[in-house]
């Protein structure tokens, strides 16, 4: 079975190993000690950064979290010793993180996109390759790769034929060659192996965080302004990928703008995705690409957030919208319940009048909205990026130890 956060043990002991050496002081008539550390030999850590130049996401988000935890880490830690990190970036997306342990190294050349994963990444990585964004070069086997989710598989019309194809040609490969797999759910971990991706038992659970959404400032947001919406609202994200599954909602658009609510969507097209059509009622207000910020401010301000998805790896916008405080409606399918737990209410996303009923329910009752917020910033807190860095660093340091004996042998 994957392991969890909570069950994962580092198999290399963390810090450096010391000797001591005396030096005989007969004048002083006693015996002085003085603490040297040992030479080690120093690992060396590659990390794709393709991401930086992609459109933000909750993939890209996970891998910029990732890293600003592992820098951190490493900053704080005694392992930045024995461990040498570089972040190899297309040169179009140097610069983009505020890193202190982890040297930024662009690629040269104007080569981006999958030719630059496949073909320039693997001749500049030296020792462990970390990728964890979905895709990592086929050719590299000392690498720990985080596939978040089989969503190619499980809807493929969610997506581009472009894209279906260099996803299902791509994953099978790397995830067969790769040292290390990563998801992100348990759900996803089962998925993988539904899907002849990934055995279980070469699968770790390391998930995503929540400390990300104290650096917003919805202050700053046109959303946070009182005259911004004279209604009460209903927030959904993620308006463009099928399965998305926001449809569902502007079924019941009529129905909420009975009850005096509208209906926001935020999100922007994305040429992956397969667009959805979009609601021609009144009280549907499609938002296009919102900024952090504007995410905070909308969160706040929401009666509650809506995720009807048909699918996730694991919806980061749950964990986000339970951090800053905003009631929860979720789908009772995929990651879902795992991620949300008890601090969710949840529907059927293939009924309408489930979506309904239970925004009626939490319409009408503002106890049970209270009772939600407080769940779910206790939920939310289960979960730390500074956590799943330490799991990745771990995880790391277990595949410098395993080739050390293999070295040996």
């Amino acid at each position: 079975m994957p392991l969890q956060p909570e069950e994962f043990v580092s198999l290399q002991a963390r810090g450096l190993s010391r000797i001591a050496c005396g030096t005989a002081a007969e004048d002083a008539g006693g015996l002085e000690l003085t603490a040297m550390a040992k030479p080690q030999v120093q690992h060396r850590l590659s990390i794709n950064g393709r991401f930086l130049t992609q459109r933000p996401t909750g993939v890209q988000r996970y891998a910029r979290e990732i890293v600003l935890a592992l820098d951190k880490l490493l900053l704080k830690e005694q392992r930045s010793a024995s461990l040498s990190a570089n972040l190899i970036v297309p040169s179009r997306g140097a610069n983009c993180l505020d890193l202190h342990a982890i040297h930024v190294q662009p690629a040269p050349g104007r080569v981006g996109g999958p030719i630059w994963t496949q073909c320039v990444l693997p001749f500049l990585s030296r020792g462990i390759l970390l990728s964890l964004g979905n895709i990592g070069p086929i050719v590299s086997s000392s690498q720990i790769i985080c596939m978040h989710d089989a969503n190619a598989y499980l809807v493929p019309e969610s997506y581009s034929p472009a894209f279906r194809l260099y996803y299902r040609s791509v994953l099978p490969i790397s995830a067969k060659r790769a040292a290390r797999v990563v998801t992100v759910s348990q759900f996803s971990a089962r998925m993988l192996d539904e899907f002849k991706l990934c055995p279980l038992d070469k699968i770790t659970v390391i998930p995503n965080g929540h400390e990300h959404v104290g650096r917003w400032h919805p202050e700053r947001s046109t959303y946070a302004s009182a005259s911004f919406s004279r209604r009460p609202f209903v927030f959904i994200l993620g308006s463009r990928a099928r399965h998305k599954n926001v449809q569902i909602l502007f079924e019941i658009a009529k129905e909420l703008d009975a009850l005096g609510l509208d209906l926001l969507v935020g999100g922007a097209p994305n040429r992956s995705f397969s667009p959805v059509e979009q609601s021609p009622a009144p009280n549907v207000h499609m938002l296009g690409f919102v900024t952090d910020d504007d995410l905070a401010a909308l969160y706040r301000r929401a009666l509650c957030f809506a995720f009807p998805s048909l699918t996730e790896g694991f919806g980061l916008p749950l964990l986000e919208a339970m951090a800053i405080g905003c009631p929860v409606i979720a789908s009772d399918c995929a990651s879902m319940p795992e991620v949300c737990g008890k601090a969710a209410l949840y529907a059927d996303p293939k009924s309408p009048g489930a979506w309904l009923d239970q925004i009626k329910r939490l319409w009408a009752n503002p106890d049970l909205a209270n009772a939600l917020r407080a769940e779910g910033s206790r939920q939310a807190a289960r979960f730390s990026w500074t956590r799943s860095a330490e799991l990745y660093l771990d995880l790391i340091m277990s595949l410098f130890a395993e080739r050390s004996v293999m070295q040996e042998r």
